[in-house]
């Protein structure tokens, strides 16, 4: 095999193996942020809010529990951990429509939200459970067995899962 050969296979299986890696990278991404117009985003996300606000609304009223939901909610109070069991940190949230919802984020399985404060916006996807109040949220991290469906809390910009 002459150099100039050499060069031009070894030149191929360089570019083959870079688009291997990308194609790698890209599939094992936990998810994709797609960048929308401001207007697409304002119109997606007062749709999605309003979905679940219903739903979250109708699950009350029906005392309905353990179903995924993905919502959005103005943080009200920061209440204490809860320290039994697997440590939990734990605020109130009040969605658009009016109603509140405690968010028991499980901080032994996920980073702890440091910069969360009353009067923040987050976006939750997690288990509902009903309860007189208003329900919770819970599951808002990934099972370290892969059994339950993973969930996560967006606030300022970062996802804690």
């Amino acid at each position: 095999m002459s150099d100039e050969t050499k060069k031009s296979f070894r030149s191929s299986v360089l570019g083959i193996l870079t688009a291997l890696a990308t194609l790698v990278t890209a599939v094992s991404c936990s998810y994709v942020v797609i960048e929308l117009p401001a207007t697409e985003q304002a119109k997606a996300q007062s749709s999605q809010t309003n979905d679940s606000d219903q739903l979250l609304r109708n699950a009350f009223e029906n005392q309905r529990s353990n179903f995924q939901v993905e919502g959005k909610g103005k943080v009200i109070k920061i209440l204490p951990d809860d320290l039994s069991g697997s440590k939990h940190q734990r605020f109130i949230v009040r969605l658009s429509s009016g109603q509140t919802l405690l968010i028991a984020h499980n901080i032994d399985l996920a980073p702890r939200i440091n910069s969360l404060s009353v009067g923040d916006l987050v976006v939750f996807y997690g288990e509902y459970v009903w309860n007189p109040q208003g329900g919770l949220i819970h599951w808002t991290h990934n099972d370290p067995r892969n059994i339950h469906v993973g969930g996560w809390i967006k606030h300022g910009g970062r996802i804690y899962q």
